[in-house]
């Protein structure tokens, strides 16, 4: 039977997989049932199965019929918090819980392709880890490294996907170099003087000094970097104050920094020092204690050029060269993280079908995907790992 004669047979249960994960959704670090289901299932496969990898992840080893390299496929499990609007038989059962960004797709997508690899093992020169990730959403893929996921076997390679509602269903980006952003998640605590409203000269209002630091960050992103090195500094939280006749003592600013550039935030163009640097400016200033953290910091993902390209035809052979793209966000992925250790690639599968609802952006209550699109995503994994081991 030919690859695609199996997926066929296949994705009555690939569908069925996706819709039970998005009837029952979980949080990052909460993946109970998800990686239960994900355990049982590579076991099945007759797969080396471990659990409670960095709390609830999952890992599945295959191992080939000849030694070779170690290849990782990966999928996130976790959902966001988010109250589904859609009205479907699969919709969310746990309230304000929500699939909303695909994995539970990419779960399901890996999974059926670990039982087509597994029946194809003695064509293997290699090893295929299977990694269930928890927590994308809060860079669990540091965690899982950190408990020795790239050992034993050492891992020689990775691939990644993401279902991606901006692109048209049925077409597949792969792109060389950066394709989605570096973040770091940056937190900033002030502490001024408070007093009342009446007698403002009586206090150091952090409320004035934060105003400050939200408009002069503006200038590293407009007037330091390269505009053509793509990055943004936006600040998504200001937290202060509980009335309006008085001035706080403290204020808090949340915000994102991203970046589309090897080397992260330590590259020559330095993103955290600048914003270092307006803090510390803008608070000496003022008079204003200060705390600066990075609670969350990922790096970029980056596509070895070599890799891309050798999936980039791949995924011609699958959806034909009129349906590949080239495609790079800012938006984050802590598949960056595996990047960053080995050669990686990270591919883009087109979701977005105006009549069928799967067009709205990631993290929407309305967000859904395409179901006819998910066999595609099945045979780019089964033919990377292919390709890569030497079938």
């Amino acid at each position: 039977m030919n690859l695609k004669q199996e997926i066929a047979e296949l994705e009555d249960e690939l569908i069925e997989l996706r819709r039970d994960f998005h009837r029952h959704p979980e949080l990052g670090w909460q993946e109970t049932r998800t990686a239960g289901i994900v355990a049982e299932y590579l076991r099945d496969l007759d797969l080396e199965v471990e659990e409670e990898v960095a709390k609830t992840g999952v890992v599945g080893l295959l191992q080939g019929s000849k030694p070779g390299p170690t290849l990782i496929l990966r999928a996130d499990m976790d959902a966001v918090p988010v109250k589904e609007q859609n009205d479907v038989p699969y919709r969310s059962q746990n309230e304000g819980v929500m699939h909303a960004c695909g994995h539970d797709a990419h779960t399901a997508m890996l999974m059926v392709a670990a039982k087509i690899l597994s029946r194809r093992r003695e064509q293997l020169a290699g090893n295929i880890k299977f990694v269930f990730q928890p927590n994308e959403e809060n860079e669990a893929a540091r965690h899982m490294i950190e408990e020795g996921l790239m050992e034993d076997p050492e891992v020689d390679a990775a691939v990644g996907a993401h279902i991606w509602s901006p692109l048209a269903s049925g077409k597949i980006a792969v792109s060389e170099g950066a394709v989605m952003g570096g973040l770091c998640e940056f937190v900033i605590d002030l502490k001024g003087s408070g007093g009342h409203t009446s007698a403002p000269h009586m206090s150091r209002d952090p409320i004035l000094t934060g105003s400050s630091i939200i408009q002069k960050a503006q200038q590293i992103q407009t007037r330091e970097i390269d505009p053509m090195l793509a990055t943004t500094i936006v600040f998504g939280q200001f937290e202060a104050g509980h009335s309006t006749n008085t001035i706080p003592e403290t204020a808090r600013l949340k915000g994102t920094l991203r970046y589309l550039y090897q080397g992260g935030p330590e590259s020559e163009e330095k993103p955290r020092e600048r914003l270092r640097r307006i803090v510390d400016g803008v608070c000496t200033t003022d008079g204003i204690e200060y705390e600066l953290e990075y609670p969350v910091v990922t790096p970029p993902v980056y596509n070895d050029p070599g890799l891309a390209g050798e999936l980039k035809e791949t995924a011609a052979g699958i959806v034909g060269r009129e349906n590949l793209d080239d495609y790079s966000c800012l938006a984050g992925e802590d598949f960056g993280v595996f990047s960053s250790y080995v050669p990686a690639v990270f591919f883009f599968l087109g979701t977005g079908n105006e009549d069928k609802g799967t067009d709205f952006p990631h993290h929407h209550a309305r967000f859904d995907i395409d179901e006819d699109v998910l066999k595609y995503g099945v045979e780019m994994h089964v033919r990377a790992a292919q390709n890569y081991l030497g079938e």
